[in-house]
């Protein structure tokens, strides 16, 4: 007897590598069209483009660590990337809520390498404010990270039936 093979969620890699060129595309805009480290207003006293620089990961954490920290979050980024790679491909591939969200985190992950080890920083542009309380700076990337960590958290540990492929 022949195990048919099921198809896998591998497929959603293009989500990622979707991702990484939106990510990386919006980058080269900004460092040949914005000025480093000067607001521009989109909506006045909300948002902003502010080309900015990042060692360091989220909230710039290790940022003053001396230069081993862009290689520490290439190797974390890669780890990370593998491991959703490798859920991806015992994920049943209609399985959107665990696939997307695995997806997002990849191409953002490997998007914040690419600057890494062309720029040694992170390029970060979006700046969010109300009055004076600014959140830090962040990028496509980023913002596909975080919704990829969201959707995990909510389909993923929130759900009442896990899913496989996080199991394993």
């Amino acid at each position: 007897m022949v195990l048919k093979p099921r198809p896998n969620a591998l497929p959603w890699l293009l989500v990622s590598l979707l991702v990484l060129v939106l990510d990386q595309l919006s980058k080269l805009w900004v460092l040949t069209s914005l000025p480093e480290f000067t607001a521009i207003p989109v909506i006045d006293g909300v948002w902003n483009w502010y080309r900015t620089y990042n060692t360091g990961a989220a909230f710039s954490f290790l940022s003053d660590a001396g230069g081993w920290q862009k290689w520490f979050f290439i190797a974390l980024a890669f780890g990370i990337s593998g491991l959703l790679a490798a859920w991806l491909s015992r994920t049943p591939r209609a399985d959107w809520r665990t696939a997307l969200p695995f997806a997002l985190v990849i191409g953002g992950a490997i998007g914040n390498v690419v600057d890494r080890l062309v720029h040694g920083h992170v390029v970060d542009f979006i700046q969010w404010h109300w009055r004076d309380h600014y959140w830090p700076a962040f990028n496509v990337a980023d913002a596909a990270i975080v919704g990829g960590a969201i959707g995990i958290a909510l389909f993923g540990f929130l759900s009442p039936k896990a899913s496989g492929a996080a199991k394993g």
